[in-house]
């Protein structure tokens, strides 16, 4: 049995550790504190070097500290890849359908004063805010400053958002909003057009005259910065984004993308048509073809606009989602190709895996991310013309079997 004096010194040992371990605790996270007042002085003397007035500043950023949460979301990792029809399901129904129809004729004279001027046709402008915040429904509930500063802060990426913050400064210290008002996402994407601070300098717009623009109450000044940023983006209000077509059966994939532009005419030539068997439109017009969904999805052929939504949001999905919902908006009908019933979203594992037998294979070198880009995207193509295939590039459960088979083991 050991002694009561022994079990005192070992019992103080022990307590003296814990308030070592506790007290170390405690230092780092004051050093890790300090680490980010220290930051935010420096960016306060930068700021004001930039002209941003002290009031703006003390208001802005006293009190601030980094949100977890935003470090959370900007390093989380999706566990599936969306396939297209997912993509296009979660984004247009019936009932985002109908609202827009009917918000189209609610703002029908503001709509039609912005297209005339800015020549952005005004069902386009909707299907932006339908899917940016759903009609303003949805504008993020984050303060920007705080977000834009945990993200400046994080090595990752701070030179971008370290300028994206100072410009949210320079916004607040023009009166268009104060920092308490300024929310939007994780990520700094703020008001019903989700505009990051660089994007709403340099094309916001006060459309309601009162000397402000407010992104996030007045639809007058967001629909005319959208318009004038697809405008500037090189928008041609006399042409539409593109359609759904036909191709003909033994059509050569390698003409899809668009990396190849060919004119209306062309396609026509080669036997692409719309979905009902008709000719294309006798346009001079030049297009590409696009298969998000890879051989056994709709195919599209799109224009010049569809590349001004690319410069909006790079996403092909997000692109398609817009034209189609503006066309919808405009009582076009539902796409002509049906989902089909294996549609299935690969997981990272499945994109690894793949990644993996494609470099087991010698078609893939890069590294086995799970991420589905271009490099994947051309060794999978690769893989499909050997073995005779269609060959889209397009990742899938069905074309992951193909190489479980062909690279057992």
């Amino acid at each position: 049995m050991i002694g009561v004096s022994l079990r005192a010194k070992i019992l103080g040992c022990f307590l003296s550790a814990a308030a070592t371990g506790l007290s170390a605790g405690v230092q780092a996270q004051d050093a890790a504190a300090e680490s980010f007042q220290t930051w935010l002085a420096a960016l306060r003397n930068d700021a004001r070097g930039q002209g941003i007035a002290a009031p703006t500043l003390d208001a802005a950023l006293n009190g601030l500290e980094p949100i977890s949460r935003v470090i959370e979301l900007d390093r989380r990792q999706p566990e599936f890849t969306q396939t297209f029809w997912g993509y296009m399901d979660g984004r247009i129904n019936d009932q985002r359908i109908r609202r827009g129809r009917e918000l189209l004729k609610q703002h029908a004279t503001l709509l039609k004063r912005i297209e005339r001027e800015y020549g952005v046709q005004d069902r386009f402008l909707v299907a932006f805010w339908a899917m940016e915040s759903n009609f303003g429904d949805f504008t993020g509930g984050f303060p920007v400053i705080g977000a834009l500063a945990t993200l400046a802060y994080d090595p990752r990426r701070s030179d971008f958002f370290r300028q994206e913050l100072l410009t949210a400064l320079k916004i607040i210290d023009a009166r268009h909003i104060t920092a308490q008002r300024m929310t939007g996402s994780w990520a700094g994407a703020m008001g019903q057009c989700q505009f990051m601070p660089s994007t709403f300098a340099k094309y916001g717009k006060d459309g309601d005259g009162d000397g402000r623009i407010d992104l996030w109450n007045s639809l007058p000044d967001v629909f005319t910065s959208a318009a004038n940023f697809l405008a500037r983006s090189g928008w041609n209000g006399q042409e539409t984004w593109g359609r759904e077509v036909r191709l003909p059966a033994k059509f050569d994939l390698d003409l899809s993308g668009l990396e190849t532009r060919r004119n209306i005419a062309e396609w026509q030539r080669l036997g692409v048509r719309r979905t009902d068997g008709g000719d294309l439109p006798q346009a001079d017009i030049q297009g590409s073809i696009v298969l998000p969904a890879g051989h056994r999805g709709p195919a599209f052929l799109v224009y010049g606009n569809f590349r001004t939504i690319l410069v909006w949001n790079r996403s092909i999905n997000y692109a398609i989602s817009v034209g189609h919902l503006a066309d919808r908006f405009a009582w076009q009908p539902p796409l002509a190709t049906e989902k089909p019933e294996d549609d299935a979203p690969m997981s990272r594992e499945d994109v690894i895996e793949m990644q993996q037998r494609l470099a087991q294979g010698g078609f893939y070198s890069g590294s086995a991310d799970g991420l589905a880009g271009s490099g994947t995207r051309d060794a999978l193509r690769a893989f499909q013309r050997l073995r005779g295939l269609p060959a889209d590039g397009y990742p899938s459960l069905q074309m992951l079997d193909v190489l479980r088979r062909a690279f057992s083991g």
